[in-house]
């Protein structure tokens, strides 16, 4: 089963409202459910795929630590609950994480992830999805990780430029 990362805004009265109502987060990230919140209807979205757990490597260093607020692919926010469906788990993030989130993102320079990435490292270490060392014909993971990485920025700055909380989704 792949295991994919999609990050999503959300107002903050949907953030609260799925922290009071866990279980409406399926329809919530399959945009049937807005709690009647309007502002909340024209949310952002970014999907980066198998690379969430890469892109954590590189971010921190660790598979599955490091230090806030980086490590926010993997750990952090707050629990938003399990998917009924076995689709996964979603973590949210307040307005004010989300524009400390984007502060720490603009602050990594690309060489720094150039400099981390280590495909045998990261196959010794279980980075998902495990193919690092074995990389696809005309696919090039570190470009694909660089690339990624650029979208999260803009996206991240566009979120917290809206004054949006943020939706971390894997599953």
């Amino acid at each position: 089963m792949e295991m994919l990362c999609t990050l999503r805004s959300a107002t903050e009265a949907q953030r609260n409202a799925l922290l009071q109502a866990p279980e409406r987060l399926e329809a919530f990230v399959d945009d049937e459910e807005d709690f009647g919140d309007s502002k909340g209807a024209a949310f952002v979205e970014l999907d980066i795929g198998e690379a969430w757990h890469g892109l954590q490597y590189l971010l921190t260093g660790t598979p599955w630590e490091g230090a806030a607020p980086l490590d926010f692919l993997v750990r952090g926010g707050e629990d938003v609950g399990d998917i009924p469906s076995d689709e996964g788990t979603a973590r949210s993030f307040t307005p004010a994480q989300v524009k400390a989130l984007s502060a720490a993102l603009q602050k990594v320079s690309e060489d720094t992830l150039r400099r981390r990435y280590d495909p045998v490292e990261m196959q010794a270490q279980d980075i998902y999805p495990g193919t690092w060392d074995e990389p696809e014909e005309d696919v090039d993971p570190l470009e694909e990780l660089i690339s990624y990485f650029e979208e999260l920025q803009k996206f991240m700055a566009t979120v917290a430029k809206r004054g949006d909380a943020l939706l971390v989704h894997i599953g």
